[in-house]
């Protein structure tokens, strides 16, 4: 891919906080910070168009409650169309690490994931997604 440089005009005060933004997220330069931006601001307009998208369902639990896994497994099963795998870590003796990737219409991957991290003794739970083309 090429790239194509260009100039932007910004106020004072809105490139130095650029500036701190790069710095605060390890950006090697400004530009590696706008480009971040721009992605992630067509990715996040393109989740509430409800555009095919791919990304990750991770949820945190503590195993020893049986019920959730019963639960989750119910609601895997009514979104198998947009579950291409799931992995299973175990972070200690009791608490699990699930990491779901999915691909699908956005507002589908919303919904398995809200449903996902409602279940109860969820402990955390958070939905990622990115475009896929």
């Amino acid at each position: 891919m090429s790239v194509v440089r260009f100039s932007v005009s910004l106020e004072e005060k809105l490139l130095q906080e650029l500036d701190e933004y790069v710095g605060s997220n390890n950006f090697a330069n400004r530009s590696q910070g706008l480009r971040y931006l721009i992605e992630k601001n067509i990715v996040e307009e393109k989740w509430q168009c409800n555009n095919i998208v791919a990304g990750a369902v991770i949820i945190i639990y503590d195993q020893q409650k049986k019920d959730i896994i019963t639960r989750s497994n119910e609601i895997r099963h009514n979104f198998f169309d947009v579950i291409l795998s799931s992995q299973h870590f175990h972070l200690n003796q009791d608490i699990c690490l699930e990491v779901i990737a999915v691909r699908g219409k956005a507002k589908k991957l919303t919904e398995l994931a809200d449903t996902l991290i409602a279940i109860k003794g969820i402990k955390h739970g958070k939905l990622l997604m990115s475009k896929t083309d």
